[in-house]
This record gives structure tokens, C-alpha cells and sequence, in this order.
């Protein structure tokens, strides 16, 4: 991944290991997700505001790749970039890394869209933001 855009570190937390000691898998996801909040906040991008607005950001696909576990009280980082695909596809490019010492966990590819009313919009319409590594 070329310098990520947004950067968001985290510590484990032993209520998200499974019996085999390792982080669920289903927990990754929440982890990319607050990213991805945390990311649109530093950009202004209020999810309770632009629903006011009749305006929502939703995921329409998911694909993660699992390359390492993360234990217990390991701290790891989530790293962002954007790109927009075709006029109405926001993709965000997460990678969580292990620190101190950089080891890929998780690489992920999350597609969102701009939904206004209910209808598909141009995500830079609603938000006002350019989504090219952002």
C-alpha cells in the first residue's frame, strides 16, 4: 500500500480473542469499520448529520484477506486509502498492521455508495469531499 491517507491505532482487547486465543475473525471488521468512521470524521463527514439529510453511506461489498492472527493486548494499526470506481463506487483500501514490528494481519478492499432518498448519488455530490486518496 502506497503512505495510507489515515492511520488509526488499537490494542486488543481480551474479549475479542475466540477459544484458540487469536482475535474472531468478525472482530476485524468492527475494526475496519471504526476506521472508516474515524477516517469520513477527519474528513467532516457526519454519518448522523448526512442521514438528517436523507443522505447515507452504506457498504454493498466486503473482502478481506486474513494473513495473520493478532493476540491478546497486541497493538496494531488500520491504514486507509481511497479511491472512487466509475461515478458512484467509493473503495476503501484497509490494511491492519502489527506494531512494532509491521506484520500484515489483515488486507481488506471495503466497496461503499452514496445513497440519497434511497437512490444511488456521486459520493462527492452528498459529501462534498474528492475520494481519490483522501
Amino acid at each position: 500500500m502506497p503512505e495510507a491517507a489515515f492511520k488509526l491505532e488499537f490494542k486488543v482487547r481480551d474479549y475479542e480473542l475466540d477459544l484458540q486465543g487469536i482475535v474472531n475473525n468478525s472482530v476485524y471488521q468492527n475494526y475496519l469499520e471504526h476506521a472508516r468512521h474515524e477516517f469520513l470524521l477527519s474528513k467532516n463527514i457526519d454519518f448522523a448529520a448526512l442521514h438528517e439529510q436523507h443522505i447515507d453511506l452504506v457498504v454493498s461489498r466486503v473482502e478481506i484477506n486474513y494473513k495473520a492472527p493478532l493476540q491478546s493486548q497486541d497493538s496494531f494499526v488500520v491504514k486507509i486509502n481511497t479511491e472512487k470506481q466509475g461515478n458512484l463506487r467509493i473503495v476503501f483500501h484497509q490494511i491492519i498492521e502489527r506494531i512494532p514490528d509491521g506484520k500484515v494481519i489483515i488486507d481488506a478492499t471495503i466497496i461503499g455508495v452514496c445513497l440519497q432518498n434511497g437512490r444511488p448519488v456521486k459520493p462527492e455530490d452528498a459529501t462534498g469531499v474528492e475520494w481519490e486518496n483522501k
